[in-house]
């Protein structure tokens, strides 16, 4: 690596030592100067700007609990960063799907008629449970993700059936997923 480093590469290495450190005041200096890279970069990924955020706020939290791991041998304090954050926006959107998968897969969504009958009993035991964790959310939650998971309606369509905005549609679905999530593993426990 060369010894000399652009200006703002090495104001920025200056302030992250100071974050290495613990300085919090450090920290928001760096928050400032990267989170408008680092949202843009997992928003090209994510698309949703309210996951965007979540997923920002994530790779700041990461940042501060992984500074001592830095090398600046290896990598600039940017590269690091944006690198972080493709990688968690990429593992949100395969988190994302696997849950989608999950509901599909449990509300009967797979073709019974290439199952044996063992799985079929399993299937509809598992469809039951979804059903029953269905019954526990909220009607706003459980209408979007019947309308999306059982129905197939995209976003989009949903905001306009039950005339609300886009994001309250995307908001539902992520707060419905996360709750329907955890009453399925609480009764798997």
């Amino acid at each position: 690596m060369s010894d000399f480093a652009p200006a703002p590469d090495r104001a920025l290495s200056q302030v992250f030592e100071r974050v290495q450190r613990g300085d919090q005041q450090a920290f928001a200096s760096l928050y400032d100067e990267l989170s408008p890279k680092i949202f843009g970069t997992v928003k090209r990924v994510l698309r949703d700007p309210a996951m965007s955020e979540e997923v920002t706020q994530e790779v700041f939290v990461e940042i501060w609990q992984q500074a001592d791991r830095f090398d600046p041998e290896r990598a600039s304090v940017a590269t690091w960063a944006l690198t972080m954050a493709r990688r968690r926006a990429v593992d949100r959107v395969r988190r994302e799907q696997s849950q989608r998968n999950r509901v599909e897969a449990l509300a009967g969504q797979r073709d019974d008629a290439v199952n044996e009958p063992g799985q079929q009993v399993i299937d509809g035991l598992e469809a039951g449970a979804v059903r029953d964790a269905l019954g526990q959310l909220p009607a706003d939650q459980r209408d979007v993700l019947i309308l999306s998971f059982l129905e197939g309606l995209p976003h989009g369509e949903i905001a306009e059936r039950l005339d609300i905005p886009l994001g309250t549609v995307k908001g539902r679905v992520r707060g419905g997923l996360k709750k329907l999530r955890a009453g399925l593993e609480a009764r798997d426990e």
